[in-house]
């Protein structure tokens, strides 16, 4: 029997390190995009696959460029493609504006004229966002909830389900769109404040930071592990018609409850340590994110099983052992 070949935008991330994992257990044959930096420097750029480098397929090649997206489509031939590469930082959306359309938008265009093009039988999956409700009018947040977004990051991943979902009508792709509320786990970037929290405990403790400086600490988001969440991308598409998923914990909690957690997972009362900087709020706060994954769980027999409280014990304990501290 001859292997799937899937092909992963964004391998080196978070997500695409648990999904590149998943899929060789499955047995796939992996392949994924990366820029030729990250070629130049592995040690650093592909820290996350180090694991499974030797058993995937890198190709160089840019979103920004459609003639290297179409090269390396047309040399791979995916029978699958995860789209998960984005400037995915919020935050610094709205520093940049432009590169943040740009490469979002664009990348997801060029990704998906190639497929058309060269493998119409590729079936597709893209990475949405909660980001995508922002100020939502209603909570629980589910697939008929009208977006809102309140970043440029939010306003590119609607741009991209909407590309995504006139592909799938216009030219009958199997394109489908994941709507991922947070995901996180110890593989998570450090400029996303769920890791820079646990970090910020491992730092504290090692005797390496005094203090820790946060936004807002009234927000509240929808928590999960991101290896639970890759394989929601996979059930996706495994089904027979292609369509769109929430897929959530639906559970929320603020980023106070995740300090508390975390500095207490480490002896500590994040009271005298965390310090407000106004100048890490947002322009545009959004401030509850629940989503409903009803229909994932129906559709696709998936649920999240990590519990908030784990998730976060086990973030903390990998930054503490990074540093060779240990937990108080």
């Amino acid at each position: 029997m001859v292997a799937k070949r899937a092909l992963i935008t964004g391998i080196t991330g978070q997500d695409g390190s648990y999904l590149a994992e998943s899929l060789l257990k499955k047995g796939y044959e992996v392949h994924g995009i990366v820029r030729r930096v990250a070629l130049e420097d592995p040690e650093h750029r592909l820290s996350r696959i180090y694991a499974v480098r030797s058993r995937v397929t890198l190709h160089a090649a840019s979103l920004e460029s459609y003639a290297s997206i179409h090269q390396v489509v047309g040399k791979v031939q995916p029978d699958e493609c995860y789209h998960l590469a984005a400037q995915s930082f919020v935050s610094y959306s709205f520093d940049d504006e432009f590169s943040t359309l740009n490469t979002n938008i664009n990348g997801t265009h060029y990704l998906l004229s190639a497929l058309k093009n060269l493998a119409p039988n590729c079936r597709f999956y893209f990475a949405g966002s909660s980001e995508m409700f922002g100020n939502a009018e209603e909570a629980p947040q589910n697939e008929r909830t009208r977006f809102h977004p309140r970043s440029t990051y939010g306003i590119s991943k609607v741009a991209g389900f909407e590309l995504t979902r006139n592909y799938r009508e216009a030219y009958k792709m199997h394109a489908s769109s994941g709507i991922l509320f947070n995901h996180e786990s110890p593989r998570r970037g450090f400029e996303f404040v769920t890791r820079k929290i646990t970090s910020g405990v491992a730092r504290i403790l090692a005797g390496k930071s005094a203090t820790l400086a946060l936004g807002n600490l009234e927000a509240k988001r929808d928590w999960g592990h991101a290896c639970e969440f890759v394989e929601a991308m996979w059930l996706m598409l495994q089904q027979p018609a292609p369509d769109d998923y929430v897929i959530a914990t639906g559970e929320t909690h603020s980023v106070r409850e995740f300090v508390d957690l975390a500095f207490s997972c480490g002896g500590l009362d994040y009271r005298k340590y965390v310090v407000t900087d106004p100048d890490l709020f947002r322009p545009a706060e959004v401030n509850l994110l629940l989503g409903d994954s009803a229909k994932a769980s129906a559709k696709l027999g998936w649920k999240s099983d990590v519990r908030f409280k784990d998730l976060v014990r086990e973030m903390v304990e990998e930054d503490c052992l990074a540093l060779g501290v240990c937990r108080r």
